[in-house]
């Protein structure tokens, strides 16, 4: 297959992973929405606390971001941000009762939907996907690696890789 082609394969298949959503119609969390809460009950149930620079980092997202993130979530009554007893710059992000059972709904149907996905194409091959994409995630870092060892920042405009000037 021609390289091109296969880059667009690729990126197709990319564009209909993103497009899985197991929250539609009756989620009342987006995807990043859950992700937050579900960094915040992780740390509540190890009897510790997380700030929103914390939460930015986990997620992958500007601190900026999780401030627009967190106060949508309070306006909701799920979160609440407690000031710290000593810093007054640290702000934890905590849960009320309505986010947990909220979360746990969105996890019930979410694990529903999967449990549908595997009686419909089988354990494992979910279990294969699972053990196929790894091999591909780590291939792909590879392969990255490998091109930035071997090309320079001018050179993804048209430059000559390194060594080649």
């Amino acid at each position: 297959m021609e390289l091109n082609h296969h880059l667009l394969l690729l990126l197709q298949t990319i564009k209909r992973m993103e497009e899985i959503d197991l929250f539609a119609d009756a989620a009342k969390l987006s995807r990043t929405e859950f992700r937050l809460l579900r960094e915040v009950i992780t740390e509540e149930n190890r009897g510790k606390s997380i700030i929103s620079s914390e939460l930015a980092r986990r997620l992958g997202i500007t601190r900026s971001a999780i401030s627009q993130i967190v106060s949508k979530l309070e306006a909701k009554d799920l979160v609440r941000r407690d000031p710290s007893p000593t810093d007054r710059k640290i702000a934890y992000v905590r849960l009320s009762d309505r986010a947990v059972a909220l979360f746990d709904d969105q996890c019930r149907e979410a694990n529903e939907i999967i449990s549908y996905l595997v009686d419909d194409i089988g354990e494992g091959r979910l279990l294969e996907l699972v053990a196929r994409s790894e091999e591909f995630f780590d291939g792909m870092a590879r392969a990255r690696q490998k091109y930035d060892s071997t090309h320079t920042v001018g050179a993804e405009r048209g430059l000559a890789p390194k060594g080649k000037e």
